[in-house]
C-alpha cells in the first residue's frame, strides 16, 4: 500500500512539472521580465524593431520585452506608482542588454557614414564610440540600467522630435530617446523650459526610486544599489 501511495505521490509531482509554465527557468536567477512585476509600465523596446539608430533589430533581442533584475524591475514599480497618481507613466525603451547586442552595435560603426540628422546629426557613424555615444561596454548589460521617459497615461499621439524617437504621449524632453548629440545632456543648456522642467522631474522620480542618472544622456539610469555591478551577461532577450 505505501509503495502505491508513494508511486500516485511520484507521478502526481511529474504532472506538476511538466504542467509548470515553459518560460519558468528561461532567466539566470535574479532576473525578471517587468511585465511580471508592473505590467502598467508602457514598454517600447526600440532595439528589437527597426526603428532605432541601427535601422535594423539588434542581434539578442529576440523579442520587446524588458527584462531587468527583480531589484530593479521593484524599483522601477514604485517609481511608476510615484508617477502615477499624476496621470503619468514610464515607457522603458531598453533594459537589460546583451553582450552580444553591445558587440553589434560596435562592430555596426566600423562601416562608417555620413551623420544621420535623425540619430547623430553631428558626428560620422565611425566616430560614435570615441564621442562617447556608444559604449564598447554597457551598463546595460548588467541587467538593472534601463532607459525611458515619462509619458501621459491613456495619450496616443506625440509630436515627433527632430532627434531620436518618442512614444505616444511622451512628455517634451528637449530630444527623443537614443538622440546622440550634446542636446540630449541631462543639464544642456539652453534648453525649452518645458524639456528643462520634464527632465528634472524625470530625473527627481528615478532618484527617490534609487537610480542615478547618466548625465550625457536625460533617459540613462542605473540602480545604484544594482546587484552585479561588475558582472555582464549575454542570454537574449525573448518573451518567455
Amino acid at each position: 500500500m505505501l509503495q502505491a501511495i508513494q508511486g500516485i505521490a511520484f507521478f502526481a509531482l511529474l504532472s506538476l512539472v511538466f504542467a509548470l509554465p515553459a518560460s519558468a527557468d528561461t532567466l539566470p536567477a535574479g532576473f525578471v521580465r517587468l511585465a511580471d512585476v508592473d505590467p502598467s509600465i508602457r514598454q517600447d523596446i526600440r532595439y528589437a524593431r527597426t526603428e532605432n539608430f541601427l535601422r535594423r533589430k539588434a542581434n539578442g533581442y529576440d523579442a520587446p520585452v524588458c527584462i531587468l533584475t527583480w531589484q530593479a524591475a521593484e524599483a522601477l514599480s514604485g517609481v511608476q506608482k510615484a508617477i502615477a497618481a499624476e496621470g503619468l507613466t514610464l515607457v522603458v525603451f531598453d533594459c537589460y542588454r546583451p553582450a552580444r547586442a553591445v558587440s553589434d552595435m560596435g562592430e555596426w560603426t566600423k562601416a562608417g557614414g555620413p551623420p544621420d540628422p535623425q540619430w547623430y546629426p553631428l558626428v560620422k557613424r565611425q566616430d560614435l564610440i570615441a564621442k562617447g555615444y556608444i559604449g564598447e561596454l554597457s551598463t546595460h548589460s548588467r541587467g538593472s540600467t534601463v532607459d525611458l521617459a515619462i509619458a501621459r497615461s491613456g495619450a496616443k499621439s506625440a509630436p515627433r522630435p527632430a532627434c531620436g524617437v518618442s512614444d505616444a504621449g511622451t512628455l517634451d524632453f528637449g530630444t527623443g530617446f537614443d538622440c546622440f548629440d550634446p542636446t540630449s545632456e541631462t543639464a544642456h543648456r539652453p534648453l525649452d523650459k518645458e524639456a528643462a522642467a520634464n527632465r528634472k522631474r524625470l530625473v527627481e522620480a528615478m532618484r527617490a526610486g534609487g537610480f542615478r542618472n547618466y548625465a550625457r544622456e536625460w533617459w540613462h539610469f542605473t540602480l545604484a544599489n544594482e546587484p552585479f555591478p561588475k558582472q555582464r551577461f549575454d542570454f537574449p532577450v525573448t518573451a518567455d
